[in-house]
């Protein structure tokens, strides 16, 4: 089993930055696809940003590329998502998810492991 646990949201102010963590334990993980949603109040949940396993390729939805950058250290076994030029639209609960599929399939949102989420909020 896996476990993920997600930190480091809070407020900011528009154009700022912030970084997320998402700690993961449990069985090997290096070779697992690893990846961050969010989701707003009233809104459907959305792909952020996904990373392959053993350092691999990076993916990102339009709405954050050349902003946001993923990125995992695998002997720390902590995944970040750095947060650049954030803005309100920014604002939702981020939550970390795994999957040894791949990418393809945390993209689809139907990674096999979900941590609980960081709240964050960017203020105009």
């Amino acid at each position: 089993q896996v476990q993920l646990a997600e930190s480091g949201g809070g407020s900011v102010q528009a154009g700022g930055s912030l970084r997320l963590s998402c700690s993961i334990s449990g069985r090997t993980h290096s070779d697992f696809a690893m990846g961050w949603f969010r989701q707003a109040p009233g809104k459907e949940r959305e792909f952020v940003a996904a990373i392959k396993g053993n350092g691999g390729t990076t993916y990102y939805s339009d709405s954050v590329k050349g902003r946001f950058t993923i990125f995992r250290d695998d002997a720390k076994n902590t995944v970040h998502l750095q947060m650049n030029t954030v803005n309100p639209d920014d604002s939702a609960t981020y939550y970390c998810t795994a999957d040894p599929r791949g990418p393809r399939t945390l993209r689809d949102g139907a990674g096999e492991f979900w941590g609980r989420g960081t709240q964050v909020t960017i203020s105009s």
